[in-house]
């Protein structure tokens, strides 16, 4: 045999077997039902997801995975397009499977989502609501809560007989989809497992959402916000203080704000997924479980679902305030480490804030 022959059946074999693996593993870039599959859950219901690549599908060259929560608009087509545009700037594509849950309603005025077969639909607004791990609104067949959706999830993506290579998930929401990534940081029973059992690194990004969980009642003075920080609505100027402030006090509303430390703003009258966590685990999850926050130099209109409720106010008055404050507060009172990252020239808007520069670090890794 000749070498030039050996060479010819070399690159023949080597681009057929290209042209096997890029068959067997297609990128889909469609934000449509080419690229939705199914995600079963418990007692024969399930999820809705958007996905680049299916889970069902050995693919050894997956190394990364971003799993995106959509707003209160419940648009998981939209968010696939964001995390799209994110991974193309970031040349991640070929290496990192994207995934966009849809948390469908059809409970609730504002929430009229037309539900599959066998699908789940979540509660839509209120402390039970699919963004705080509330139960499910229908099928009755059995109460999984929110939070189950995100560990089905997870589940397939660690299925080593699936993504041998899988290294990391990356768990980001934006806006009411933020609110359920840093609940969900605070009470999943997987992350550590992940880590300790498949070597797989979990975390967490949170993008300018209305509200956090505090895990005790003192909430933000004006202090608790960075001087360099514009957190205030346009215009407003604050009056000088004669004494400065603490940066965390008690609420000095308290009485007239009777559920301001309520669930999911605070930790007292817990109901859905973490009904029966107590405070102390949701408390270390919380400071040890790897947390940015992405924070919109100019979220600080009350627009787009922003939350003017007493409870949501003791946090700040903007997002972008109550974004720093809370970093402020968890670092410094649970001395964690937690990232909180101002994205330039954003407002609430979550393609600018999946495809920012400043943000491409933390959502799709190297």
């Amino acid at each position: 045999m000749s070498i030039r022959f050996r060479l010819l059946v070399g690159l023949l074999a080597c681009m057929f077997s290209t042209l096997v693996h890029s068959q067997a593993t297609p990128l889909c870039r469609h934000a449509d039902e080419r690229c939705t599959e199914w995600v079963p859950l418990d007692n024969d219901q399930r999820g809705l997801i958007y996905r680049t690549f299916a889970l069902n599908q050995r693919n050894e060259g997956i190394e990364h995975a971003v799993v995106v929560i959509h707003g209160q608009g419940r648009n998981a087509d939209g968010y696939f397009r964001h995390a799209l545009a994110g991974a193309f700037l970031a040349d991640a594509l070929q290496n990192t499977l994207v995934v966009s849950p849809r948390f469908a309603s059809n409970e609730g005025r504002s929430c009229r989502d037309k539900l599959d077969s066998k699908e789940v639909g979540w509660i839509c607004l209120g402390p039970e609501s699919w963004r705080s791990g509330g139960e499910q609104a229908t099928p009755a067949m059995k109460k999984l809560n929110s939070f189950d959706f995100m560990d089905a999830i997870v589940a397939r993506l660690s299925d080593r007989n699936v993504f041998p290579n899988l290294r990391t998930i990356v768990i980001a929401g934006h806006s009411a989809g933020g609110q359920y990534v840093g609940r969900y940081q605070m009470a999943n029973s997987i992350h550590e497992n992940l880590r300790a059992e498949k070597n797989i690194q979990m975390t967490y990004v949170i993008g300018n959402p209305s509200s956090y969980t505090y895990p005790d009642a003192l909430r933000p003075t004006r202090s608790a916000i960075p001087a360099n920080i514009s957190a205030a609505a346009p215009g407003y100027m604050p009056v000088p203080s004669v004494k400065p402030q603490v940066p965390f006090a008690q609420y000095p509303d308290a009485a007239g704000c009777t559920n301001f430390n309520s669930w999911p703003y605070g930790m007292e009258n817990k109901v859905g997924a973490v009904r029966d966590i107590p405070n102390g685990k949701l408390k270390e999850h919380l400071a040890t479980r790897p947390v940015t926050f992405l924070l919109g130099e100019l979220d600080i209109l009350p627009l787009y679902g922003f939350d003017g409720s007493c409870a949501a106010m003791a946090q700040g008055p903007t997002r972008l305030a109550r974004g720093f404050a809370y970093a402020s507060f968890v670092n410094e009172t649970l001395k964690s480490k937690h990232s909180a990252v101002m994205v330039p020239a954003c407002g609430h808007d979550a393609r600018c804030m999946f495809s920012a520069e400043k943000a491409l670090p933390y959502l799709f890794m190297r």
